[in-house]
């Protein structure tokens, strides 16, 4: 018997998401398919609709994703001697 306490889960239109994301409405409909975003086809005709907390969950995602990707330019940046602490090694 489902927790009748839980709140019932809440849909966007692709339209709505797009918007939100600054991308195209297929590109929703392409990161639904994929399983990026949690969506199904709902009504009668049947409409693609996305759940609003997988759309919380992408964010928090991609925001992971680039805080990664600043962490590992700022280490590709980092000189060894900045590392290790030593001058460079040079040979005579």
């Amino acid at each position: 018997m489902p927790d009748a306490s839980a709140p019932a889960p809440r849909f966007l239109a692709p339209a709505q998401v797009a918007e939100l994301l600054s991308i195209e409405v297929d590109e929703v409909i392409a990161l639904v398919q994929e399983g990026r975003l949690r969506g199904s086809q709902l009504g009668s005709p049947p409409r693609w609709r996305v759940e609003e907390a997988s759309l919380a969950e992408y964010l928090a995602e991609q925001s992971e994703q680039s805080r990664r990707m600043a962490l590992w330019r700022q280490a590709n940046e980092a000189s060894f001697p900045e590392l290790w602490g030593t001058t460079p090694y040079r040979s005579s």
